[in-house]
Order: structure tokens, then C-alpha cells, then sequence
């Protein structure tokens, strides 16, 4: 929207916040953002004096032509205005959150949203910030409005982002990408990123103290190790190249030999250059990163479940010297093996409240 003038008696305007809801959007996400956001000013103080001030944010749910509809989980969802009535009133919001639009990673996720693509474009040559959870990215992408950017979304859109849009450099490890905000757009990870969106436009538009203020009302909770504790690997194989698959198939169970990549070479019958150019095309790894990340999403699971020494968990997936694959660990997931299994063995009292 225009700045008013800047007339000391004319009221000052509200940061204007639409959120693009569709179908495939996620309850948690759309209602999560609506409610923290248009808290922000107003119940903070009423928590701590009782007395509730004004809301500091304009946040409005729109979709493509505002009619009520259900979102995932059949969940009522009744916007206030459709693209085409904000677009009659010439309005340039500050800054648009396209919440997330499941689906599956083998879907395309091209041409599913012309009408919203179109707007964003137009939205993204006139200023606005726009902003993304989850799967949204995709949307943003699809607008072409990431090309030439860095972004994150799930983590397990990975291949599909590399797939669908190699303009992209995506940022798989990332919660909240900023690197592009002066391009105006700003990408959030899996889901429950949303927290740290939140976080950063109130701090944008409000202030760092209110901010601060909400996160405590709502107990929102950040990321500072990105989704690299999160994330699994994925391990998709193309049936295509059967040879490929037949030597993932192999490594699945023997991780933990010596000379992995050797193995599968000779398992495969091809030539070692050859290999490598099949195996990055099938899985989009270098081989001897699958193998990597294989190890540690095992060494994972095990530091989740179990008590045995780190270096009894190296061993147990092909590291013969627990330095080396305490520095592995460290540099795939953001986290030492021992923080790692702090992080999510502390999760086993919430999840079932009679372990010990």
C-alpha cells in the first residue's frame, strides 16, 4: 500500500499482511500465522496488565477468488478478499506469506496455481516482500520470482527444487533463508518454521521488543540449527537404471562395508566415470556422498534409540575412527552425535511419559 503523507494529524497505517491460503494449505500454518500476527501489540500487555492495546498489524487471509473453502484436514477457511478484489483496489500489501501447498515429492509442481503466480509477479515488480513456508516456496518458484535466489523450504522437496527449478540454489539445510530479503523474499523451512517468520516480520514491521513480547505469549520457540537436525535422507530410486537402483538396493544393506563405492562400481559392470554420471543423475548424490549420508542417517536412528558409546555407533556404520565421524556427523547435521542424542532422546519423556 502507499505511504500516507507524513502529516503529523493523519493516522499512521498498519503494515498490511496478506496471507495466500489454497486448499492444500495446512491449518496449523494458516490459522498459526493469523492468530500470532494479528496478536502483536494487543495481548501482551493485557497478559501482563490487563489492559489490551491496539493491534500493531493488518492480517488478511486471502485465495484466488475469496470464496469459503476447506483446507487440509477439512478445515473451514473463509478468506476475506479473493487476488482480484485487492488487485481492484491497487493495493501493494508490505508483505505476503504464501503458506505451504502440500505435495507429494513425486508430484509437479508446476502450473498449479496460475492465477496466485501471476499476482506474485506483479506483487514482487512493485515492491512488496514476499515471504514463503514449507511447500509455498514452490509456489514462488513456479512465479519465477526465485530465479537467480537462494531458499529453503521442507527439506524434502530437495530433489524437486533441484528437479523442477535449477535456478534455485536451494538451501536445504535452512529454517528461515534471508539471503535474498533485499531482492524481497525471504523463504521459511518445514512447517513449524513458521515460528521463525513470524518472529522476523514482526521485528521487521513492529520492532524487536514486540517480537520478543509475542514470542513469549506464545511460547514460539526458534531454530537456530536450521533443519539440519531434521532432516532424513531421502532415497528414491529411478527403476529406469536398474543397474543404479540394484547397487542402492545393495548399499542399503551393507553401508557399513569397506570400500563402498568400489563395491557398487564392480556391482554394477560400469566404468567408474560412468557410474558416477548415472548414480548423480538416479539419486542426485556423488556416490560416496549417498554413502555418507546413508551412514549418518543410520548413526542417527541409533543415537535416538540407544545408550552405546558414539564410537561403538561409528563403528557400526562403516567409521573405523570416531573422530572422523564425529567431524562427519557434525558437518551434515549442524549437531555434535552426543548433542544430537540430548536433542531427541529428551524428547522420549513427552512422548511417552513413563520412560525413564
Amino acid at each position: 500500500m502507499q505511504n500516507l503523507t507524513n502529516t503529523s494529524d493523519l493516522p499512521k497505517r498498519k503494515p498490511l499482511i496478506l496471507l495466500l491460503a489454497t486448499p492444500e494449505t495446512s491449518a496449523s500454518v494458516l490459522y498459526g500465522l493469523y492468530d500470532v500476527l494479528s496478536s502483536v501489540g494487543a495481548v501482551f500487555p493485557d497478559m501482563v496488565k490487563g489492559e489490551p492495546e491496539a493491534e500493531l498489524l493488518d492480517v488478511r487471509v486471502i485465495s484466488s477468488d475469496g470464496r469459503p473453502f476447506s483446507c487440509v484436514g477439512d478445515v473451514p477457511v473463509r478468506p476475506h478478499a479473493s487476488i482480484a478484489e485487492i488487485q481492484s483496489t491497487n493495493t501493494v500489501p508490505d508483505a505476503v506469506i504464501v503458506s505451504d501447498t502440500y505435495i507429494s515429492i513425486k508430484g509437479n509442481p508446476t502450473g498449479r496455481y496460475p492465477i496466485e503466480c501471476a499476482w506474485l509477479r506483479s506483487l514482487h515488480e512493485a515492491g512488496a516482500l514476499l515471504t514463503s513456508v514449507c511447500s509455498g516456496a514452490l509456489v514462488l518458484a513456479d512465479a519465477g520470482v526465485l530465479d537467480g535466489c537462494e531458499a529453503t523450504a521442507h527439506w524434502a522437496y530437495r530433489d524437486m527444487f533441484h528437479r523442477f527449478y535449477p535456478k534455485v540454489a536451494f538451501r536445504e539445510s535452512d529454517a528461515l533463508c534471508l539471503r535474498d530479503q533485499d531482492n524481497g523474499v525471504i523463504t521459511a523451512g518445514a512447517v513449524f518454521a513458521w515460528h521463525d517468520l513470524a518472529f522476523y516480520l514482526i521485528a521487521r514491521y513492529c520492532g524487536y521488543q514486540h517480537a520478543i513480547d509475542t514470542a513469549k505469549v506464545f511460547l514460539m520457540s526458534e531454530h537456530l540449527n536450521g533443519q539440519s537436525p531434521y532432516l532424513v535422507m531421502t532415497r528414491s530410486m529411478d527403476a529406469k537404471d536398474a543397474a543404479i537402483a540394484d547397487c542402492q538396493s545393495w548399499i542399503a544393506k551393507n553401508y557399513d562395508a569397506p570400500n563402498p563405492v568400489e563395491n557398487m562400481i564392480n556391482r554394477s559392470g560400469l566404468g567408474a566415470r560412468t557410474f558416477a554420471r548415472r548414480f548423480r543423475a538416479a539419486t542426485g548424490y556423488a556416490p560416496m556422498d549417498y554413502v555418507q549420508a546413508l551412514r549418518v542417517e543410520e548413526a542417527k536412528q541409533s543415537l535416538e534409540r540407544d545408550q552405546r558409546p558414539v564410537e561403538d555407533i561409528a563403528i557400526s556404520v562403516g567409521y573405523e575412527d570416531p573422530a572422523s565421524f564425529r567431524r562427519l556427523f557434525k558437518k551434515r547435521v549442524g549437531l555434535t552425535p552426543s548433542a544430537y542424542r540430548k536433542k531427541f532422546q529428551g524428547l522420549s519423556p513427552v512422548g511417552a511419559p513413563d520412560a525413564r
